[in-house]
C-alpha cells in the first residue's frame, strides 16, 4: 500500500491543469512526486463530515490519473529493429478445447489460435472521491472506469484491404485504494445513529446500575465477606479483583480513534465484465525498483536462451513443456527447432510430448506465438524512453487480501477460468524532443479443461499483448484505420469469422499427426 502527502496532490493538480503542454514536460515524474510506503506507525488522518467534500473533492488517483484518455493501438513499423512487420499491434494466443472433447477426457487435445489486433482502450475518471463506510474507517476511492474494445487484423491471400473482426470487450473499474480515514464517534453520531434510552430498566434490576444510557463494561466485585455488587469499568481500582463483566450495549464519544487501523494490502483494484461470462477482480500495486516507484530508462526483457520462461509462455509446463525447460530452453530469438517442422513418429517423439506443442511453435507468428510480450520488447527498441511505471496485478495473490474469477455455469464447467496476471508499464517516451505517454500490457489468463496424458489437470494460457499511444499521438495513416474500425463502424463483437476470412491463417504445413 502506497501513500502521498495530501498536499502535494493538491498542489500537482493544480500545477498540471494549469501548466500549457511545453510546462507540462515530466508529467509522469510529477504524477510519482511523493510516494512511499504506508507503514503502521505513519500517521493516520481523522475524517469529520464538515469535511466531506474538501476529501471527496481531493481524492488521490495515484498513478491511474496518467490514463485519462483515449488509448489506440501503436503500430511500431518504422522501428527498423523489427525484421517482420506487424499487421496490428497486439498479439493474443487463446487455447480451447478440440471439437469432439468432453470435460476430463484423456488425453486432453486443443485448438491453438494466434492472431494479430488492434485495440481501442478509452480511460475515463470519476470525479470526487467514491466513499466506502466502515464504522471507525472510512475509505475513499479514486475511481477510473476503462472501456476496451479488441479487433482481429486478418490479411486474406488476393485481397489488398485488411479484414478486421471483433473479439473481445469489456468494461470495468480501476480503483485507487490509498484514502483511509478514522472516523471516531461522536455524541451526535451516537444519538443519531442508533437512538439511545436513557434510562435501562433491565440494568437497574439486575445489576443496580441507575445511571444514564451506559456506554462501557459492569464488572462484578465483592467485598470482603464475599457479598457482589456491580460497578463501571472506569470505577474499578488498580489491582482491584473482578469476577463477571457485562459488555456495554452503546459506545461513547470518540470510541475508534484507538484503533485497530486499517493498511489496505494493495494500492489498486480492477474489476471487469467479459461477455464470454466471466467477472474478474484483480488486485496489486506500483512495482518499484529498490525504493523507487518511477523508474529510469525502459522496461527490461530478455534476450536468447533467458526468453524460455516458463510463466510468459503460452506452452505452460502442465502442456509438457515442448521437452524444453530453464535449464534446456528454446532460445526464442533464434528459429525454431528443426523437429518442429518435421514429421513425428514415436522414435523422434516419445511420450508424445512435442507433437502436444508443435503447432504452437510452428505458428508464423512465432516467436511471438510462444512468447507474446517479446512484441512488446522489440516495439520498444530504438524507443527513447526515459522513465515508466509498472502496475502488476492478479487475481490470485500469494499472500494478503484475494481477487477472483466468477464464471457463468457455461464456461464454470466447461473452460473455468482460474486466474489473471496482469502487468502494465505507463512509459514516458521521448520522441523529436516531445514527451510522449505510452502503454503496454502484458494479461495472462490461465484456463483449466482436461486432463492431461497422466491425468493431471492442465493449465492453458490465453495471453494478451499491446503497446497503446493516445489517438492524437499516433501517426496520421494509422488514425485513419482507428477512425474507420472504432468510430465510424457499427459497434458490437462478431466472434464469427466471415467466409471471406476462411484462409486468413491456411496450416502451415506443419504435420499435427503422427506418421
Amino acid at each position: 500500500m502506497l501513500k502521498r502527502k495530501k498536499e502535494i496532490i493538491q498542489d500537482l493538480n493544480a500545477r498540471l491543469l494549469k501548466a500549457s503542454p511545453e510546462e507540462q514536460k515530466g508529467y509522469l515524474a510529477q504524477l510519482m512526486d511523493g510516494y512511499s510506503k504506508l507503514l503502521i506507525d505513519d500517521p493516520v488522518r481523522p475524517f469529520r463530515e464538515e469535511n466531506l467534500n474538501e476529501i471527496a473533492n481531493n481524492v488521490d488517483y495515484g498513478v491511474l490519473a496518467a490514463l485519462d484518455g483515449t488509448w489506440v493501438s501503436y503500430n511500431a513499423n518504422y522501428n527498423k529493429n523489427i525484421d517482420k512487420p506487424s499487421l496490428g499491434s497486439g498479439i493474443h494466443t487463446t487455447i480451447m478445447p478440440s471439437p469432439g472433447t468432453n470435460q476430463n477426457t484423456i488425453p486432453g487435445k486443443f485448438s491453438f489460435d494466434t492472431e494479430e489486433y488492434i485495440e481501442k482502450l478509452t480511460f475515463e475518471i470519476v470525479p470526487g472521491g467514491v466513499r466506502n463506510r466502515g464504522g471507525a474507517t472510512e475509505l475513499f476511492c479514486g475511481a477510473v472506469k476503462y472501456d476496451q474494445t479488441i479487433k482481429s487484423v486478418n490479411k486474406v491471400e488476393g485481397q489488398s484491404e485488411l479484414q478486421y473482426a471483433g473479439i473481445h470487450e469489456e468494461n470495468g473499474m480501476y480503483l485507487w485504494l490509498s484514502d483511509v480515514y478514522n472516523y471516531a464517534a461522536t455524541e451526535e453520531t451516537i444519538k443519531k445513529d442508533r437512538g439511545i434510552h436513557a434510562f435501562s430498566q433491565e440494568d437497574y434490576q439486575n445489576y443496580g446500575y441507575k445511571g444514564e444510557y451506559r456506554n462501557e463494561p459492569l464488572v462484578e466485585v465483592k467485598d470482603e465477606n464475599g457479598n457482589s455488587s456491580y460497578i463501571l469499568l472506569s470505577q474499578l481500582k488498580e489491582g482491584q479483583q473482578y469476577y463477571e463483566i457485562i459488555p456495554a450495549q452503546e459506545i461513547k464519544p470518540m470510541d475508534g480513534i484507538t484503533g485497530p487501523y486499517f493498511i489496505p494490502d494493495y494500492s489498486i483494484s480492477r474489476s471487469g465484465v467479459i461477455p464470454h461470462g466471466s467477472t474478474v477482480t484483480l488486485l496489486g500495486d506500483i512495482a518499484p525498483s529498490g525504493s523507487n516507484y518511477l523508474i529510469n530508462g525502459a522496461p527490461q526483457f530478455p534476450y536468447g536462451n533467458a526468453t524460455w520462461d516458463p510463466p510468459h509462455l503460452a506452452i505452460s509446463p502442465t502442456m509438457g513443456g515442448a521437452g524444453a525447460s530453464v535449464t534446456n530452453p528454446i532460445n526464442l530469438d533464434e528459429p525454431a527447432p528443426a523437429w518442429v517442422h518435421e514429421t513425428l513418429t514415436d522414435q523422434n517423439d516419445p511420450g508424445s510430448n512435442k507433437i502436444y506443442t508443435q503447432r504452437i511453435l510452428a505458428d508464423e507468428l512465432y516467436p511471438y506465438c510462444v512468447r507474446p510480450d517479446m512484441r512488446l520488447r522489440d516495439a520498444l527498441s530504438g524507443q527513447n524512453v526515459a522513465n515508466y511505471v509498472l502496475i502488476q496485478m492478479s487475481s490470485k495473490m500469494k499472500t494478503g487480501a484475494q481477487g477472483g474469477i466468477l464464471n457463468v455455469p457455461f464456461v464454470n464447467r466447461f473452460v473455468p477460468t482460474v486466474e489473471i496476471d496482469f502487468r502494465l508499464w505507463i512509459e514516458t517516451v521521448i520522441e523529436d524532443g516531445k514527451e510522449i505517454l505510452q502503454l503496454q500490457y502484458e494479461q495472462i489468463i490461465f484456463f483449466e479443461f482436461d486432463f492431461g496424458n497422466d491425468g493431471g489437470t492442465t493449465s492453458w494460457p490465453h495471453i494478451q499483448v499491446n503497446t497503446l499511444r493516445k489517438i492524437e499521438d499516433i501517426p496520421a495513416d494509422q488514425r485513419k484505420i482507428i477512425e474507420e474500425q472504432f468510430f465510424n463502424a457499427p459497434s458490437g463483437m462478431s466472434m464469427t469469422v466471415p467466409a471471406s476470412i476462411e484462409s486468413v491463417n491456411p496450416p502451415s504445413g506443419c504435420p499435427y499427426h503422427k506418421a
